[in-house]
């Protein structure tokens, strides 16, 4: 009887940032799309002062949370999981 921890798979950064950059990248270009004719005018420190806030929290409680809860074995070099159908 071994009070030894599971061993877990180091997650790989190289590929939950290429998640992340498929993600966000379309993500931060269709808010960019809205946003330019809405600030015209305002120096590039206002529009990002108006874009980051929306993007940090869209990424810590939207996309990273969704690509952990859909692909987190992806991010952790598992096989993919068998899906259960109902």
């Amino acid at each position: 009887m071994s009070n030894s921890p599971v061993a877990r798979p180091a997650p790989s950064k190289h590929r939950l940032a290429a998640l992340m950059l498929l993600v966000i990248y379309p993500f931060v270009t269709a808010i960019l799309y809205v946003l330019m004719p809405l600030t015209e005018g305002w120096p590039i420190w206002a529009r990002t002062l108006v874009l980051a806030p929306v993007m940090v929290s869209s990424i810590v409680y939207g996309i990273a949370p969704t690509l952990h809860r859909h692909l987190g074995w992806f991010i952790l070099r598992q096989p993919r999981p068998a899906r259960i159908r109902a």
